[in-house]
């Protein structure tokens, strides 16, 4: 039986069965000290790789869209991962494969590698195990992590703590842009992608965008707005330059505001880690006679708590 150091080493080394293991443990939270063991390129500065965060509405094209960005990457010359973050299984808490599926043409190709993560009822639209799946494929070597989240509105913002370049993709049907300025979009945006643009109103809402991000600029980053079709494999190279642009951009004078984006991931991985063991504990520390209690409404919650 090898270690958890073992598994990661072998993955790192790029034994491609070795790899799909390591996220395995990390999913199952099992990978434990050896994560921080492993050397990252991007811990502490930004470089390689580049990872693209892809959020928006659910419907926008996400998956699409991501399965374009590899192949534009792959005739680059680049290795790509994508992580793939699905919504749960409210039985069995694991991932609905809708993404891996839509994939499949990569699937003989080396140089992809896909793997979808059970956001686990994770309100931030990212499993709680994303940014250290991130770090391993980091560790890995490869040149470019497209991370896909389950696209759930306003709770979706958490991907700015994970990605390099956060990709927001929308649709003409994505509504007025004042709902996006509710959803915090126009905050965590680095690119605006209006997908679907041989739709009926997709110049309207890339003028409307255009003129909100004027408004709300403050970064140092000024954000384009593209227009495309992932379908119709059009746009798709504007967007990967403007996300380019702004990996230089972070390289350069921007590079204190990814130390602070960064930082923030740190801390609330940090704070993620510490609930995930607390309600471990907490329900270890419960003993089946107080769960007993509690499943047949002899205890309430609030005195079960007031008890541990």
């Amino acid at each position: 039986m090898l270690t958890a150091a073992e598994i990661l080493e072998r993955a790192v080394s790029g034994e491609r069965r070795w790899l799909a293991r390591a996220v395995t443990l990390i999913e199952h939270r099992r990978a434990g000290a050896a994560l921080a063991k492993l050397e990252v390129r991007r811990r502490g500065e930004p470089g390689a790789p580049q990872v693209i965060g892809l959020t928006g509405p659910p419907g926008a094209g996400k998956s699409t869209f991501a399965d374009r960005l590899v192949t534009e990457a792959r005739a680059a010359g680049k290795r790509v991962a994508v992580v793939a973050v699905d919504p749960s299984s409210p039985f069995s808490g694991g991932a609905i494969l809708g993404d891996r599926i839509r994939m499949e043409r990569h699937t003989g190709d080396d140089g992809v590698y896909v793997r979808s993560l059970s956001s686990r009822g994770h309100l931030g639209g990212l499993s709680t195990a994303t940014a250290e799946v991130v770090d391993l494929l980091d560790a890995c070597g490869f040149d470019l992590i497209v991370v896909e989240t389950v696209g759930v509105g306003q709770s979706e913002l958490g991907v700015i703590e994970v990605a390099d370049t956060a990709v927001v993709v929308l649709t003409p049907e994505s509504g007025d842009t004042v709902q996006t300025m509710k959803a915090g979009l126009l905050e965590i945006a680095d690119v605006f992608v209006v997908n679907k643009a041989d739709r009926p109103g997709a110049d309207r809402l890339a003028r409307e965008l255009r003129r909100s991000v004027e408004l709300t600029e403050n970064t140092g980053w000024r954000t384009p707005v593209h227009t495309a079709s992932a379908l119709e494999k059009q746009g798709i190279d504007q967007v990967l330059a403007s996300a380019t642009a702004h990996m230089d951009w972070c390289c350069g004078e921007g590079r204190e505001a990814w130390r602070r984006r960064r930082g923030d991931a740190q801390v609330r991985l940090f704070l993620d880690l510490v609930a995930e063991r607390a309600r471990r504990d907490a329900l270890s520390g419960l003993g089946e006679s107080r769960e007993a209690a509690l499943r047949s409404f002899a205890l309430s919650p609030h005195a079960a708590m007031e008890e541990l």
